[in-house]
């Protein structure tokens, strides 16, 4: 369990430092090409960032979302653990399971987000300090509209040139989803002291009350 260390010990003599960092977040266009209206209350997507802690932090904290659950995506459930998905052999990416009333808010604004806010869409392999094809940049779609709007978006920001290099996230089918283990679930809300999240995941936060104020639980 490698990362753990990392997180615990490799950022510590950072603490001091990090009541004052706040990371950039990438000022985005808004999707070209969006949802069609419906009365449906409840459509899911499963996205992958890096780490599942400040993914899973970002989209809870959105009006329409009502519910974002850490766990595993792209491999198999015999092996969906914890210290076995950390080796990056088992073809899983730790991810997000994000549950939304797309009446509230859409699947476009949630991609914009997570672009934007939720990871670096253009390294791969890894985010941050933690690297391996578990941390990799991937949308797992439950419809073959999300497919589209997906990869129209994509399209769209790369022929924009928003980010210094191309987007390198990946759009797959949904094929299962693993939730993660009971101490994973809403780790930010329960450890922001943890040197680890206040480097990494609450500027998260912090950018996403600033860029999106009117989407966020409590804000406008």
């Amino acid at each position: 369990m490698t990362r753990p260390i990392v997180r615990l010990l490799g950022i510590a003599g950072l603490t001091g430092l990090v009541a004052s960092f706040t990371l950039g977040a990438a000022t985005l266009p808004g999707p070209t090409v969006d949802e069609s209206r419906s009365e449906k209350k409840t459509e899911s997507v499963v996205l992958a960032g890096g780490c599942f802690w400040g993914v899973q932090a970002v989209f809870s904290a959105l009006k329409g979302v009502t519910s974002a659950v850490s766990g595993y995506a792209g491999g198999s459930k015999a092996n969906a653990h914890y210290e076995i998905v950390s080796t990056g052999t088992t073809g899983h990416a730790e991810s997000v399971e994000v549950t939304f009333d797309p009446t509230q808010i859409s699947f476009g604004q949630l991609l914009k987000i997570y672009f934007s806010v939720a990871h670096d869409p253009t390294e791969l392999n890894r985010q941050g300090p933690d690297s391996g094809t578990q941390y990799r940049s991937e949308i797992f779609y439950t419809s073959d509209e999300q497919k589209h709007i997906a990869e129209a978006y994509i399209q769209q920001l790369d022929a924009a040139n928003v980010f210094r290099t191309r987007i390198v996230t990946k759009v797959a089918p949904l094929q299962a989803f693993y939730r993660a283990e009971e101490y994973h679930q809403d780790y930010v809300l329960h450890n922001p002291h943890q040197p680890y999240v206040a480097y990494n995941d609450l500027p998260k936060l912090t950018n996403l009350r600033a860029e999106f104020p009117d989407l966020c639980k409590g804000g406008k």
